[in-house]
């Protein structure tokens, strides 16, 4: 899940927005200021009751993100780099870069979240009791009552032992440190998840059919999100373990074709050297890489600009361009490579270009292996 747009970072991790939070975001200020709201405080003009919708989803949102942030926060702690934190339709996803080094690290990381959700529904519980006590307005005791309430309700779910929730995560930490074998703990995460989710599909349409109510519709939702997200975190576990062991040397295309920085786009576009088989290059500044161009983005440059505009003003810069060394691990690399030429993977080696990597680089080697299992098998 891609980031539509980036907020700017908090204690140095890079927060996204997907444009799906906008649908959540509406459901819950209306569900709020058309129904919740006017039901408990009648007669009120209607700018009160969006205004406090409003205001209440935003807080319900900063909720999400430091849930998200706690698990980023406990992760660097660990030695797990953080990619980046999503929020979008279901709530908010931290992007790491690597997996823990072992149960304790997997159970702290995947702890401290409902934890956060819990802490912050008992201070928005308490912080509607004392506005009871000094008797102030009704809808704002409603407006941090249902915050407690749903920051609560957020760490329950989260702590069911079904993979991609956090509780997936805890029970996965617990299976490890019980079977030390990580690979097999995952599988039987992501199986939890599965059927769990199923679960949620099946009464989510019976409610929806006896009742026609929108929560229904929803719990159903969820359940279809978890069963697709546990079953790619499953097929990604798998990936993992057939490629364990194996470092990006043995992936990457070596000795890649680079482009010149200053190269103009037309040139770029016309030149024989780049017309076949690649859809993306590194881009290079006195032989060391500076970023990565796809012909995709030099396309959408008009014919008068090409003409002039040097290849570094439509690469993408190194800054955003996933590097590995040559030894680090291709199952550690995995979780964080996308489609799209744009998110190529360059190799360095003290400094220098000696490689990238692509999907279908990996596609090769996971088909190789496999492919040669047996055999391999039966030799020993």
């Amino acid at each position: 899940m891609r980031a539509t747009f980036v907020l700017g970072r908090i204690a140095g991790v890079r927060v996204g927005v997907h444009w799906s939070v906008l649908f959540i975001f509406g459901i819950i200020a209306f569900g709020l200021s058309q129904g919740r709201l006017p039901h408990a405080y009648p007669g009120r003009a209607w700018a009160v009751y969006w205004a406090a919708g409003l205001c209440t989803a935003v807080v319900f949102f900063a909720s999400l993100l430091a849930h998200e942030l706690a698990h980023a926060v406990v992760a660097r702690r660990n030695g797990v780099e953080v990619d980046d934190i999503v929020l979008w339709l279901l709530g908010g996803a931290a992007r790491l870069k690597t997996e823990a080094s072992s149960p304790g690290a997997e159970l702290r990381i995947a702890g401290v979240g409902p934890l956060v959700s819990l802490l912050l529904g008992g201070f928005f519980a308490l912080g509607a009791w004392l506005l009871t006590l000094v008797s102030a307005s009704g809808i704002v005791v409603e407006m941090v009552a249902w915050l407690a309430a749903i920051n609560v309700l957020l760490a329950v779910f989260n702590a069911v032992p079904a993979a991609p929730l956090d509780g997936g995560r805890l029970l996965r930490a617990f299976l490890w440190w019980r079977t030390g074998d990580r690979l097999r703990a995952t599988a039987n995460a992501t199986m939890a998840g599965r059927v769990f989710g199923w679960v949620l599909v099946v009464l989510g349409l019976v409610l929806f059919l006896k009742t026609g109510t929108f929560g229904g519709f929803w719990l159903a939702l969820i359940g279809w999100f978890l069963i697709a997200a546990a079953t790619t975190e499953g097929r990604q576990a798998q990936l993992r373990g057939v490629l364990a062991g194996v470092p990006v040397r043995d992936v990457m295309t070596p000795e890649p074709l680079t482009v010149p920085a200053d190269t103009t786009i037309a040139d770029f576009l016309t030149g024989v050297r780049y017309r076949y088989r690649h859809s993306a290059f590194p881009v290079t500044d006195d032989g060391a890489a500076v970023g990565l161009v796809t012909l995709d983005s030099a396309r959408r440059v008009s014919q008068t600009e090409a003409q002039a505009l040097p290849v570094r003003a439509v690469m993408v810069p190194l800054s955003k361009v996933i590097v590995v060394g040559p030894e680090s691990p291709v199952a550690d690399l995995m979780p964080r490579m996308e489609p799209g030429p744009e998110h190529r993977v360059l190799v360095l080696d003290r400094g220098m270009l000696v490689g990238i990597v692509s999907p279908s680089d990996v596609s090769r080697m996971v088909t190789w292996l496999m492919s040669t299992a047996p055999k391999r098998r039966g030799r020993r």
